[in-house]
C-alpha cells in the first residue's frame, strides 16, 4: 500500500506498522448522521453510545436519511432514547444546518480540509475535534492530524519519548513529527490509535 512505503520512512512508524498491520481508511455517506452520531458518543462509553445511536436509527429510515428525517424526531423523543437536552440540542442544530444550507456529502468533495472544518464548527456543538473525525471517518480525507486527540497524544508520548516535555513544547513536537506523515497522516493516526489499543 502506497502509503505504509511511505509512513516506514519513519523508523518509529515502521515498528508501529509490523505490530499492527495494514489499516484501511473507508469512506462513509451521510455527513450529517455521522456528525449526530458523533454527538451522541462523546463522552459515553462505546457499549452505552452503541445503544443510544441503535435507538436513533430505529426512529429513522432504513437507507437515505436526510436532515429533515432527523429534524421530525421531538426534542421530547432525543430525550427519551437517553439524549441528554444539551446533545438533542446539538442533534438538532447538526441537522438544522444542513438542511438550511443545503448541504450534502457532495458540498465537501471539492474543499479543502481546512474549510471542511470551518464550516463544521460554525455548528453549536461541533468543536475541531469532531470535524477533524469527520473528514477522516466520513468524508475518508487522507491527510488529517488530530493534535488534540487523546489517544494520539498519550501513543506518541510513548513512542517518540515525549513525556519530558510540556504541554506547548509537545504540541509543537507532535506537529513537527507529523509534518513527516504527510500526505498520510490520517494513516498514520490509525496506526496510533490500534497499537495504543494492543498495549492496553
Amino acid at each position: 500500500m502506497e502509503y505504509i512505503e511511505h509512513l516506514s520512512r519513519d523508523a518509529r512508524m515502521r515498528a508501529i506498522i509490523r505490530q499492527t498491520g495494514p489499516l484501511k481508511l473507508a469512506r462513509r455517506k451521510n455527513t450529517c448522521l455521522f456528525l449526530c452520531r458523533s454527538i451522541i458518543a462523546q463522552q459515553l462509553s462505546t457499549k452505552v453510545a452503541a445503544v443510544i445511536e441503535d435507538r436513533l436509527l430505529a426512529l429513522l429510515p432504513a437507507a437515505n436519511v436526510t436532515p429533515e428525517d432527523i429534524l421530525a424526531i421531538s426534542p421530547v423523543t432525543l430525550r427519551s432514547i437517553g439524549l441528554s437536552e444539551t446533545k438533542a440540542g446539538y442533534v438538532h442544530n447538526v441537522a438544522r444546518y444542513f438542511s438550511e444550507l443545503s448541504i450534502t456529502d457532495r458540498t465537501f468533495s471539492l474543499m479543502e480540509d481546512e474549510s471542511v472544518i470551518s464550516i463544521l464548527t460554525e455548528i453549536k456543538g461541533v468543536g475541531r475535534w469532531t470535524a477533524e473525525m469527520t473528514l477522516m471517518f466520513s468524508l475518508g480525507r487522507k491527510n488529517v492530524f488530530s493534535l488534540d486527540d487523546y489517544g494520539i497524544q498519550q501513543s506518541m508520548i510513548a513512542v517518540y519519548r515525549l513525556g519530558q516535555l510540556d504541554k506547548k513544547a509537545l504540541r509543537a513536537r507532535m506537529s513537527a513529527i507529523s509534518d513527516r506523515w504527510s500526505p498520510f497522516r490520517s494513516y498514520a493516526c490509525l496506526h496510533l490509535w490500534k497499537v495504543r489499543d494492543l498495549q492496553r
